[in-house]
Protein backbone atom coordinates (compact mmCIF):
# COMPACT_ATOMS: atom_id res chain seq x y z
CA UNK A 1 0.00 0.00 0.00
CA UNK A 2 1.47 3.19 -0.81
CA UNK A 3 1.22 5.72 1.88
CA UNK A 4 0.78 9.29 1.74
CA UNK A 5 2.66 11.64 4.46
CA UNK A 6 2.44 14.51 3.33
CA UNK A 7 0.64 17.01 1.61
CA UNK A 8 3.11 17.21 -1.41
CA UNK A 9 3.13 15.46 -4.81
CA UNK A 10 4.64 12.03 -5.32
CA UNK A 11 8.06 11.70 -6.57
CA UNK A 12 8.34 11.93 -10.18
CA UNK A 13 9.26 8.88 -11.58
CA UNK A 14 12.55 8.01 -13.26
CA UNK A 15 10.93 7.42 -16.52
CA UNK A 16 8.90 10.96 -17.25
CA UNK A 17 5.47 9.75 -18.45
CA UNK A 18 3.56 11.83 -21.41
CA UNK A 19 -0.35 12.08 -22.19
CA UNK A 20 -1.43 8.77 -24.16
CA UNK A 21 -2.86 8.63 -27.39
CA UNK A 22 -6.40 7.90 -25.36
CA UNK A 23 -5.97 11.20 -23.44
CA UNK A 24 -5.33 13.59 -26.33
CA UNK A 25 -8.54 12.27 -28.01
CA UNK A 26 -10.55 13.09 -24.36
CA UNK A 27 -8.97 16.51 -24.71
CA UNK A 28 -10.94 17.38 -27.98
CA UNK A 29 -13.86 17.67 -25.93
CA UNK A 30 -12.05 20.25 -24.20
CA UNK A 31 -12.05 22.43 -27.70
CA UNK A 32 -15.75 22.33 -27.95
CA UNK A 33 -16.26 22.59 -24.51
CA UNK A 34 -14.30 26.15 -24.11
CA UNK A 35 -16.01 27.38 -27.48
CA UNK A 36 -19.10 27.12 -25.97
CA UNK A 37 -18.21 28.45 -23.00
CA UNK A 38 -17.25 31.32 -24.15
CA UNK A 39 -20.36 31.62 -26.46
CA UNK A 40 -22.26 32.30 -23.30
CA UNK A 41 -20.44 35.74 -22.66
CA UNK A 42 -20.76 37.13 -26.07
CA UNK A 43 -23.20 40.05 -27.12
CA UNK A 44 -23.34 42.64 -23.85
CA UNK A 45 -23.10 40.09 -21.59
CA UNK A 46 -25.13 40.94 -17.58
CA UNK A 47 -23.74 39.89 -14.52
CA UNK A 48 -26.45 37.14 -14.34
CA UNK A 49 -24.73 35.88 -17.54
CA UNK A 50 -21.45 36.15 -15.84
CA UNK A 51 -22.52 34.03 -13.05
CA UNK A 52 -24.05 31.40 -15.30
CA UNK A 53 -20.59 31.30 -17.34
CA UNK A 54 -18.96 30.96 -14.27
CA UNK A 55 -21.28 27.44 -13.27
CA UNK A 56 -20.70 25.69 -16.51
CA UNK A 57 -17.21 26.48 -16.57
CA UNK A 58 -16.68 24.92 -13.14
CA UNK A 59 -18.77 22.01 -13.86
CA UNK A 60 -17.13 21.21 -17.42
CA UNK A 61 -13.87 21.92 -16.06
CA UNK A 62 -14.31 19.38 -12.83
CA UNK A 63 -15.74 16.62 -15.10
CA UNK A 64 -12.98 16.93 -17.00
CA UNK A 65 -10.58 16.84 -13.93
CA UNK A 66 -12.41 13.47 -12.57
CA UNK A 67 -11.31 11.91 -15.74
CA UNK A 68 -7.82 13.45 -16.16
CA UNK A 69 -6.88 12.35 -12.69
CA UNK A 70 -7.96 8.90 -13.09
CA UNK A 71 -6.03 8.32 -16.37
CA UNK A 72 -2.83 9.98 -14.76
CA UNK A 73 -2.71 8.04 -11.70
CA UNK A 74 -4.10 4.51 -13.27
CA UNK A 75 -1.77 5.47 -17.10
CA UNK A 76 -2.01 2.59 -19.56
CA UNK A 77 -4.55 0.21 -17.27
CA UNK A 78 -6.80 3.22 -17.71
CA UNK A 79 -10.28 1.28 -19.64
CA UNK A 80 -11.05 2.77 -22.25
CA UNK A 81 -15.04 2.34 -22.47
CA UNK A 82 -14.49 4.73 -18.84
CA UNK A 83 -12.50 7.77 -20.84
CA UNK A 84 -15.18 7.06 -23.93
CA UNK A 85 -18.49 7.33 -21.85
CA UNK A 86 -16.67 10.46 -20.21
CA UNK A 87 -15.97 12.18 -23.33
CA UNK A 88 -19.55 11.16 -24.44
CA UNK A 89 -20.62 12.45 -21.61
CA UNK A 90 -18.54 15.53 -22.09
CA UNK A 91 -20.09 15.84 -25.26
CA UNK A 92 -23.74 16.41 -24.17
CA UNK A 93 -22.54 19.12 -21.62
CA UNK A 94 -21.04 20.99 -24.23
CA UNK A 95 -24.29 20.45 -26.33
CA UNK A 96 -26.28 22.02 -23.64
CA UNK A 97 -24.50 24.90 -23.21
CA UNK A 98 -25.83 26.75 -26.37
CA UNK A 99 -29.57 26.33 -24.81
CA UNK A 100 -28.84 26.13 -21.20
CA UNK A 101 -31.60 29.10 -20.57
CA UNK A 102 -34.64 26.47 -21.61
CA UNK A 103 -35.76 24.06 -19.04
CA UNK A 104 -34.65 21.13 -21.01
CA UNK A 105 -31.35 21.73 -21.58
CA UNK A 106 -30.85 22.70 -17.72
CA UNK A 107 -31.86 19.29 -16.73
CA UNK A 108 -29.88 17.64 -19.31
CA UNK A 109 -26.85 19.44 -18.27
CA UNK A 110 -27.53 18.35 -14.44
CA UNK A 111 -28.57 15.15 -15.10
CA UNK A 112 -25.13 14.61 -17.24
CA UNK A 113 -23.03 15.88 -14.94
CA UNK A 114 -24.47 13.44 -11.79
CA UNK A 115 -24.21 10.56 -14.46
CA UNK A 116 -20.68 11.45 -15.09
CA UNK A 117 -19.49 12.19 -11.46
CA UNK A 118 -20.70 9.04 -10.39
CA UNK A 119 -19.32 7.11 -13.62
CA UNK A 120 -15.67 8.91 -12.64
CA UNK A 121 -16.04 7.79 -8.83
CA UNK A 122 -16.99 3.58 -9.58
CA UNK A 123 -13.93 3.64 -11.72
CA UNK A 124 -11.59 4.76 -8.67
CA UNK A 125 -13.75 2.34 -6.91
CA UNK A 126 -13.41 -0.53 -9.20
CA UNK A 127 -9.58 -0.41 -9.07
CA UNK A 128 -9.50 -0.45 -5.16
CA UNK A 129 -8.04 2.68 -4.95
CA UNK A 130 -8.23 6.07 -2.64
CA UNK A 131 -7.14 9.23 -4.39
CA UNK A 132 -5.71 11.49 -1.39
CA UNK A 133 -4.10 14.12 -3.67
CA UNK A 134 -7.76 15.48 -4.79
CA UNK A 135 -10.43 13.83 -3.19
CA UNK A 136 -13.18 15.67 -5.01
CA UNK A 137 -12.61 13.17 -7.69
CA UNK A 138 -14.41 10.08 -5.12
CA UNK A 139 -16.40 12.90 -3.06
CA UNK A 140 -20.11 12.45 -3.32
CA UNK A 141 -21.40 15.33 -1.07
CA UNK A 142 -20.85 17.89 -3.87
CA UNK A 143 -23.25 15.75 -6.30
CA UNK A 144 -26.27 16.00 -4.01
CA UNK A 145 -27.53 19.21 -4.81
CA UNK A 146 -27.48 18.49 -8.23
CA UNK A 147 -29.29 15.77 -8.03
CA UNK A 148 -31.94 18.24 -5.98
CA UNK A 149 -31.62 20.52 -9.36
CA UNK A 150 -33.64 17.59 -11.44
CA UNK A 151 -36.63 18.85 -9.75
CA UNK A 152 -35.93 22.04 -9.26
CA UNK A 153 -37.28 24.81 -11.87
CA UNK A 154 -36.55 28.64 -11.86
CA UNK A 155 -33.32 30.65 -9.77
CA UNK A 156 -33.24 27.69 -7.23
CA UNK A 157 -31.94 25.41 -9.58
CA UNK A 158 -28.21 27.56 -10.37
CA UNK A 159 -28.45 28.33 -6.31
CA UNK A 160 -28.44 24.26 -6.03
CA UNK A 161 -25.54 24.00 -8.69
CA UNK A 162 -23.67 27.15 -6.73
CA UNK A 163 -23.94 25.11 -3.56
CA UNK A 164 -22.99 21.70 -5.09
CA UNK A 165 -19.63 23.23 -6.67
CA UNK A 166 -18.71 25.28 -3.19
CA UNK A 167 -18.83 22.10 -1.34
CA UNK A 168 -16.03 20.66 -3.94
CA UNK A 169 -14.33 23.78 -3.53
CA UNK A 170 -14.31 23.36 -0.15
CA UNK A 171 -12.77 19.92 -0.45
CA UNK A 172 -9.88 20.98 -2.57
CA UNK A 173 -8.53 23.97 -0.55
CA UNK A 174 -9.04 22.48 3.24
CA UNK A 175 -8.74 18.41 2.85
CA UNK A 176 -4.89 17.90 2.39
CA UNK A 177 -3.30 14.52 1.40
CA UNK A 178 -2.36 13.86 5.18
CA UNK A 179 -6.13 14.75 6.87
CA UNK A 180 -7.91 12.50 4.07
CA UNK A 181 -5.45 9.38 4.87
CA UNK A 182 -5.16 9.57 8.43
CA UNK A 183 -9.70 9.83 8.31
CA UNK A 184 -9.80 6.75 5.43
CA UNK A 185 -7.35 5.03 7.86
CA UNK A 186 -9.67 5.72 10.81
CA UNK A 187 -12.76 4.74 9.22
CA UNK A 188 -10.61 1.64 7.99
CA UNK A 189 -9.93 0.49 11.58
CA UNK A 190 -13.10 1.58 12.78
CA UNK A 191 -15.07 -0.85 9.90
CA UNK A 192 -12.53 -3.80 10.98
CA UNK A 193 -13.40 -3.89 14.14
CA UNK A 194 -16.76 -3.72 14.32
CA UNK A 195 -16.15 -6.62 11.95
CA UNK A 196 -14.45 -8.35 14.12
CA UNK A 197 -16.86 -8.03 16.77
CA UNK A 198 -20.08 -8.87 14.97
CA UNK A 199 -18.34 -11.22 12.53
CA UNK A 200 -16.82 -10.68 9.11
CA UNK A 201 -19.72 -9.64 6.08
CA UNK A 202 -19.03 -9.48 2.53
CA UNK A 203 -20.02 -6.23 2.12
CA UNK A 204 -17.42 -5.15 4.48
CA UNK A 205 -14.48 -6.31 2.65
CA UNK A 206 -14.54 -3.85 -0.42
CA UNK A 207 -14.73 -1.83 2.43
CA UNK A 208 -11.23 -2.52 3.61
CA UNK A 209 -9.29 -2.91 0.30
CA UNK A 210 -8.41 -0.02 -1.08
CA UNK A 211 -5.36 1.25 -1.29
CA UNK A 212 -3.89 5.36 -1.61
CA UNK A 213 -2.72 6.93 -4.85
CA UNK A 214 -0.91 9.79 -5.90
CA UNK A 215 -0.77 11.99 -9.12
CA UNK A 216 2.24 11.96 -10.96
CA UNK A 217 3.11 15.56 -10.78
CA UNK A 218 4.81 15.66 -14.36
CA UNK A 219 2.60 14.12 -16.12
CA UNK A 220 -0.21 16.08 -14.34
CA UNK A 221 0.93 19.66 -15.42
CA UNK A 222 1.20 18.73 -18.75
CA UNK A 223 -2.42 18.08 -19.25
CA UNK A 224 -3.14 20.72 -17.45
CA UNK A 225 -0.87 22.36 -20.08
CA UNK A 226 -2.42 21.41 -22.74
CA UNK A 227 -6.05 22.61 -21.73
CA UNK A 228 -4.75 26.62 -20.78
CA UNK A 229 -3.08 25.60 -24.72
CA UNK A 230 -6.78 24.90 -25.94
CA UNK A 231 -8.35 27.82 -23.89
CA UNK A 232 -6.04 29.97 -25.65
CA UNK A 233 -6.40 27.94 -28.91
CA UNK A 234 -9.87 29.52 -28.44
CA UNK A 235 -9.04 32.69 -27.71
CA UNK A 236 -7.18 32.76 -31.34
CA UNK A 237 -10.29 31.30 -32.93
CA UNK A 238 -12.05 34.11 -31.68
CA UNK A 239 -9.61 36.37 -33.73
CA UNK A 240 -9.66 34.28 -36.80
CA UNK A 241 -13.78 33.78 -36.60
CA UNK A 242 -15.04 37.37 -36.15
CA UNK A 243 -12.16 38.80 -38.12
CA UNK A 244 -12.62 36.67 -41.01
CA UNK A 245 -16.28 37.87 -41.33
CA UNK A 246 -15.65 41.23 -41.72
CA UNK A 247 -13.85 43.96 -44.43
CA UNK A 248 -10.19 43.75 -43.70
CA UNK A 249 -9.23 47.78 -42.67
CA UNK A 250 -6.58 49.19 -40.46
CA UNK A 251 -8.55 49.40 -37.44
CA UNK A 252 -9.12 45.46 -37.34
CA UNK A 253 -5.74 44.50 -38.80
CA UNK A 254 -4.30 46.23 -35.59
CA UNK A 255 -6.71 44.99 -33.21
CA UNK A 256 -6.13 41.67 -34.42
CA UNK A 257 -2.16 41.72 -34.12
CA UNK A 258 -3.01 43.57 -30.46
CA UNK A 259 -4.75 40.29 -29.55
CA UNK A 260 -2.37 37.99 -31.10
CA UNK A 261 0.01 39.51 -28.94
CA UNK A 262 -1.24 39.48 -25.63
CA UNK A 263 -2.01 35.63 -25.91
CA UNK A 264 1.49 35.33 -27.04
CA UNK A 265 2.22 36.89 -23.47
CA UNK A 266 -0.20 35.02 -21.39
CA UNK A 267 1.29 31.54 -23.36
CA UNK A 268 5.03 32.66 -22.30
CA UNK A 269 3.78 33.44 -18.46
CA UNK A 270 1.64 30.29 -18.38
CA UNK A 271 3.85 27.74 -20.01
CA UNK A 272 7.29 28.89 -20.57
CA UNK A 273 7.65 30.66 -16.98
CA UNK A 274 4.84 28.37 -15.00
CA UNK A 275 3.74 25.31 -14.59
CA UNK A 276 0.39 23.41 -15.23
CA UNK A 277 -0.73 26.99 -17.29
CA UNK A 278 -0.22 28.61 -13.94
CA UNK A 279 1.34 31.96 -14.30
CA UNK A 280 4.57 32.17 -12.67
CA UNK A 281 4.33 28.83 -10.48
CA UNK A 282 6.66 26.24 -10.54
CA UNK A 283 6.49 22.38 -10.14
CA UNK A 284 6.39 20.89 -6.79
CA UNK A 285 6.47 23.99 -4.68
CA UNK A 286 2.12 23.34 -3.89
CA UNK A 287 -0.11 20.29 -3.13
CA UNK A 288 -1.75 19.08 -6.43
CA UNK A 289 -5.35 20.35 -4.79
CA UNK A 290 -4.22 23.82 -4.78
CA UNK A 291 -1.85 23.26 -8.23
CA UNK A 292 -5.88 22.49 -9.25
CA UNK A 293 -7.80 24.93 -7.86
CA UNK A 294 -5.02 28.02 -9.56
CA UNK A 295 -5.23 25.87 -12.90
CA UNK A 296 -8.98 26.43 -12.19
CA UNK A 297 -9.13 30.24 -11.83
CA UNK A 298 -6.62 30.71 -14.82
CA UNK A 299 -8.48 29.07 -17.23
CA UNK A 300 -11.35 29.96 -16.41
CA UNK A 301 -10.40 33.78 -16.80
CA UNK A 302 -8.36 33.29 -19.88
CA UNK A 303 -11.86 31.46 -21.42
CA UNK A 304 -13.72 34.94 -20.54
CA UNK A 305 -10.40 36.60 -21.75
CA UNK A 306 -11.15 35.10 -25.03
CA UNK A 307 -14.76 35.97 -24.95
CA UNK A 308 -13.80 39.44 -24.76
CA UNK A 309 -11.37 39.48 -27.40
CA UNK A 310 -13.98 38.56 -29.93
CA UNK A 311 -16.66 40.85 -28.53
CA UNK A 312 -13.53 43.78 -28.52
CA UNK A 313 -13.30 43.36 -32.12
CA UNK A 314 -16.98 43.55 -32.97
CA UNK A 315 -16.83 46.56 -31.42
CA UNK A 316 -13.73 48.47 -32.95
CA UNK A 317 -15.01 51.21 -34.21
CA UNK A 318 -16.10 52.65 -31.25
CA UNK A 319 -15.58 52.22 -27.56
CA UNK A 320 -16.24 49.10 -25.70
CA UNK A 321 -19.78 48.58 -24.11
CA UNK A 322 -19.40 48.51 -20.02
CA UNK A 323 -20.52 45.05 -19.14
CA UNK A 324 -17.90 43.69 -22.45
CA UNK A 325 -15.17 45.93 -21.25
CA UNK A 326 -15.45 44.11 -17.49
CA UNK A 327 -15.19 40.87 -18.72
CA UNK A 328 -12.05 41.53 -21.53
CA UNK A 329 -10.27 43.33 -18.31
CA UNK A 330 -11.91 41.90 -15.47
CA UNK A 331 -10.80 38.54 -17.02
CA UNK A 332 -7.42 40.03 -16.71
CA UNK A 333 -7.09 41.26 -13.46
CA UNK A 334 -7.84 37.90 -12.15
CA UNK A 335 -5.13 36.36 -14.43
CA UNK A 336 -2.61 39.16 -12.64
CA UNK A 337 -3.66 38.23 -9.28
CA UNK A 338 -2.55 34.58 -10.09
CA UNK A 339 0.46 35.72 -11.84
CA UNK A 340 0.80 37.74 -8.07
CA UNK A 341 0.50 34.38 -6.66
CA UNK A 342 2.84 31.93 -8.65
CA UNK A 343 6.30 33.45 -7.83
CA UNK A 344 5.39 34.14 -4.18
CA UNK A 345 4.74 30.76 -3.49
CA UNK A 346 7.78 29.69 -5.45
CA UNK A 347 9.91 31.87 -3.68
CA UNK A 348 8.84 30.69 -0.51
CA UNK A 349 8.74 27.08 -1.08
CA UNK A 350 12.44 27.58 -2.09
CA UNK A 351 13.12 29.24 1.53
CA UNK A 352 14.41 32.38 -1.03
CA UNK A 353 13.34 35.83 0.59
CA UNK A 354 10.36 36.69 -1.71
CA UNK A 355 11.43 40.23 -2.93
CA UNK A 356 8.31 41.73 -2.13
CA UNK A 357 9.30 45.63 -3.59
CA UNK A 358 10.80 44.07 -7.15
CA UNK A 359 7.79 41.62 -7.21
CA UNK A 360 5.03 43.84 -6.66
CA UNK A 361 6.92 46.58 -8.74
CA UNK A 362 6.78 43.91 -11.85
CA UNK A 363 3.64 41.88 -11.38
CA UNK A 364 1.05 45.25 -9.57
CA UNK A 365 0.88 47.66 -12.50
CA UNK A 366 -0.21 45.33 -15.05
CA UNK A 367 -3.60 44.43 -12.10
CA UNK A 368 -3.83 48.11 -11.51
CA UNK A 369 -3.93 49.08 -14.80
CA UNK A 370 -6.68 46.28 -15.88
CA UNK A 371 -8.84 47.61 -13.05
CA UNK A 372 -8.17 50.96 -14.25
CA UNK A 373 -9.25 50.14 -17.44
CA UNK A 374 -12.50 48.52 -16.10
CA UNK A 375 -13.34 51.41 -13.84
CA UNK A 376 -12.07 54.70 -16.32
CA UNK A 377 -12.03 53.23 -19.79
CA UNK A 378 -15.31 53.76 -21.57
CA UNK A 379 -14.13 57.00 -23.02
CA UNK A 380 -11.39 54.70 -25.11
CA UNK A 381 -11.88 53.19 -28.38
CA UNK A 382 -11.72 49.34 -28.27
CA UNK A 383 -8.36 49.27 -30.31
CA UNK A 384 -6.50 50.92 -27.17
CA UNK A 385 -8.05 48.98 -24.55
CA UNK A 386 -6.67 45.94 -25.43
CA UNK A 387 -3.40 47.81 -26.56
CA UNK A 388 -3.03 48.80 -22.87
CA UNK A 389 -3.68 44.79 -21.65
CA UNK A 390 -0.76 44.33 -24.29
CA UNK A 391 1.17 46.76 -22.39
CA UNK A 392 0.27 44.99 -18.95
CA UNK A 393 0.88 41.86 -19.90
CA UNK A 394 4.65 42.49 -21.67
CA UNK A 395 5.38 44.25 -18.85
CA UNK A 396 4.95 41.31 -16.32
CA UNK A 397 6.45 39.24 -19.02
CA UNK A 398 9.59 41.49 -19.18
CA UNK A 399 9.82 41.48 -15.74
CA UNK A 400 9.96 38.06 -15.05
CA UNK A 401 12.62 37.25 -17.21
CA UNK A 402 14.73 39.86 -16.00
CA UNK A 403 14.11 38.34 -12.91
CA UNK A 404 14.97 34.89 -13.70
CA UNK A 405 17.59 35.74 -15.91
CA UNK A 406 21.21 35.20 -14.46
CA UNK A 407 23.46 37.75 -13.76
CA UNK A 408 26.98 37.81 -15.06
CA UNK A 409 29.92 37.32 -12.37
CA UNK A 410 32.18 39.88 -11.91
CA UNK A 411 35.82 39.28 -13.75
CA UNK A 412 37.90 37.82 -11.22
CA UNK A 413 41.11 39.74 -10.55
CA UNK A 414 44.30 38.05 -11.15
CA UNK A 415 46.83 37.97 -7.83
CA UNK A 416 49.18 41.07 -7.90
CA UNK A 417 51.96 38.33 -8.55
CA UNK A 418 50.45 36.57 -11.66
CA UNK A 419 49.99 39.88 -13.62
CA UNK A 420 52.11 41.38 -15.92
Amino acid sequence: MADAQSDGPAKTPAEERHATWLELFFDLIAVAGTAQLAHVLHGEPSWADVGLFTLLYLAFWTIWMCFTVYGNVVGDRARTWTMLIGMLGMVILASSVAGVHEGEHLKVFAVTYVALRFVASGAWRRGGQMLVDWPVAQFSAGVTPWIVSIWVDGPARYWLWAAGLAIDLWATLSISARNFQENAEARRAAVQQRAEQQGSRERDAGRLDFTFAHVDPAHLGERLGLFTIIVLGEGVAQLVTVGSGTHWDHTLRTLELAGFLLLVSIWRLSLVHGYAGVPNLRESVLPPRLVLFLHCVTNGALTALAAGLGAAIEHRHSGLPGSVRWVLCGSFAAYAVIGLVGPAVSQRAAKAPVGWDRLLGHLLPPLVLSLALGVFGAALPAVAVVWLLVAAAGWSLWGHETRSKPRARPARRRPRAQQG
